[in-house]
C-alpha cells in the first residue's frame, strides 16, 4: 500500500541518488577495510534509514510494507553491507517490540532507534539451533531478590548480524525449562551494557564485508523483568515467526536490487565487450543469459509486491512471505552466476565487482530462513490448508 505517491517517490529518488553517488563510489572501500565509512553511516542516520519502519508516533518514517519493499529495491544495488547496517534495526531487531512489547517499552527503545542513535540485533541462532528454532538452550531463569524481579540469562548465540555494534539485543531464551517446543520460549530487550554480556569476534565471512556478525555470550547476566516483551512469557516464538515472516518479503526486495544490479553491470559489459568482431552481446547464447536473467527478476519483484500489499491489507502471508525469499533468493544466485559467466574470466577477478556480488548474495538462501526450511513452511502450510 503506497499512502502518498509523491511522498514516496521523493523518498525513492532520494535514495536512488544516495545510493548512486556516496555507496556505489564506496563499495571497493568497504571490500577493502570491513568497515562502512563513519560518514555514511552519519548520512544514513540523516536520512531516516534507521527509522524506516518505525511509526511516526515515534519518530520514524512509519512505512508499509509495499514502501519498505521499493525503498529496499534501490538500496540493492549496491553492496548488500550498507543495507545490512539498518536492516535489523529496522527489521527483525525492533519489530518484536513493535509488535508485542508494551507501551512503556516502546516509548522507550523506538525513537532511540529511529534516530540511529541504537542499533538492535535479533539473537536468536544458537550454535545448535539454526532452523530448528523451537530448539533453542539459552535459558532465561526468573529471579526475585533484593535488587528486584530479574531473570538471569545464560547460553550462546550465534551468527548475531551486527552484534559488534549492537546497542540492545531482541533475545530468545527459554523460560520454561519443563517445556522443551516453542511454548517454552520468551522474548527479552538486552541492552548492551548489561553485565554478564560478551560479544565474541567478528566472524570472517566468504561475502558481505562491512556486515559484521559474531557469537553473544550471556554468562549469569541478569535482565530486568520489564524487559520481557509484552510482560508476558511463553510468547517469543509466536514474535519470532512474526518478525521473520515480514523480514523475509524485506530479504526477497533485497536480492532484487541486488539481481538488477547484477544484472545492469552484465549487461553494459557484454554490450562493450567484443570478441570475432561484434559485442557479445549479439550472440544469441549470452542473449539466453542475459533473457532468462530479466524474467526471473520480473517474477521476482512482483512476488514481493504482490505479498507486500497482502500484507498491509492485514492478510495472512505466511506462505507467501516464504514463497518470496525462497524464490528470490535462489533466483538472485542464479543472476549472480550468469553474470560471472558474462563477464567470462574478467568476472573471476576483482577488477568488475561481479565476483564480490557472486559472493556476497550466497548468504540470501541461507539466513532467515535456509531455501530447504522454506520449501517445508510452504508445503506444511499447503497441507494444513487443504486439510
Amino acid at each position: 500500500m503506497i499512502r502518498d505517491p509523491e511522498i514516496t517517490e521523493a523518498l525513492l529518488d532520494s535514495v536512488r541518488r544516495f545510493v548512486k553517488e556516496r555507496l556505489v563510489p564506496a563499495e571497493h572501500i568497504v571490500a577493502d577495510t570491513d568497515e562502512i565509512p563513519a560518514g555514511i553511516v552519519a548520512d544514513m542516520k540523516a536520512m531516516g534509514l534507521f527509522g524506516l519502519t518505525v511509526p511516526e508516533s515515534y519518530g520514524g518514517l512509519g512505512l508499509t510494507m509495499e514502501e519498505e519493499s521499493l525503498v529496499m529495491f534501490e538500496m540493492g544495488r549496491t553492496s548488500p553491507a550498507f543495507r545490512s547496517l539498518f536492516g535489523t534495526t529496522v527489521g527483525i531487531g525492533s519489530q518484536g517490540i513493535l509488535s508485542d512489547g508494551t507501551e512503556a517499552q516502546k516509548d522507550k527503545y523506538l525513537p532511540r532507534l529511529a534516530t540511529g542513535e541504537l542499533i538492535a540485533s535479533f539473537a536468536l541462532t544458537e550454535p545448535e539451533a539454526g532452523s530448528d528454532a523451537a530448539s533453542l538452550r539459552t535459558t532465561a531463569r526468573r529471579v526475585t531478590d533484593n535488587s528486584g524481579d530479574h531473570y538471569v540469562v545464560n547460553g550462546t548465540k550465534r551468527f548475531i548480524t551486527n552484534s559488534p555494534q549492537a546497542g540492545i539485543f531482541t533475545l530468545m531464551a527459554r523460560t520454561d525449562p519443563n517445556n522443551k517446543g516453542a511454548g517454552g520460549v520468551s522474548a527479552f530487550i538486552v541492552e548492551r551494557g548489561t553485565p554478564g554480556i560478551t560479544v565474541g569476534k567478528p566472524d570472517k565471512k566468504m561475502g558481505q564485508r562491512g556486515a559484521h556478525t559474531a557469537d553473544v555470550i550471556f554468562e549469569n547476566c541478569r535482565v530486568p523483568a520489564e524487559n520481557l516483551i509484552g510482560g508476558k512469557e511463553g510468547m517469543g516464538f509466536k514474535t519470532a515467526m512474526k518478525v521473520l515472516e515480514k523480514g523475509r518479503i524485506h530479504i526477497a526486495a533485497i536480492c532484487v536490487g541486488v539481481a538488477e544490479r547484477m544484472l545492469a553491470d552484465a549487461l553494459a559489459y557484454a554490450m562493450e565487450r567484443k570478441q570475432f568482431g561484434q559485442p557479445i552481446a549479439e550472440f544469441q547464447l549470452v542473449q539466453a543469459m542475459l533473457a532468462d536473467s530479466k524474467m526471473e527478476i520480473y517474477a521476482a519483484r512482483c512476488m514481493v509486491l504482490d505479498a507486500a500489499r497482502r500484507r498491509d491489507n492485514k492478510e495472512s502471508v505466511a506462505t507467501e512471505a516464504s514463497c518470496c525469499k525462497l524464490f528470490a533468493s535462489e533466483m538472485c544466485g542464479r543472476v549472480a552466476d550468469r553474470a560471472v559467466q558474462i563477464f567470462g574470466g574478467s568476472g573471476y577477478v576483482a577488477d568488475h565487482g561481479i565476483e564480490r556480488f557472486y559472493r556476497d548474495v550466497r548468504l540470501f538462501r541461507l539466513y532467515e530462513g535456509t531455501s530447504q526450511i522454506l520449501q517445508l513452511v510452504i508445503a506444511r502450510n499447503m497441507i494444513k490448508a487443504a486439510a
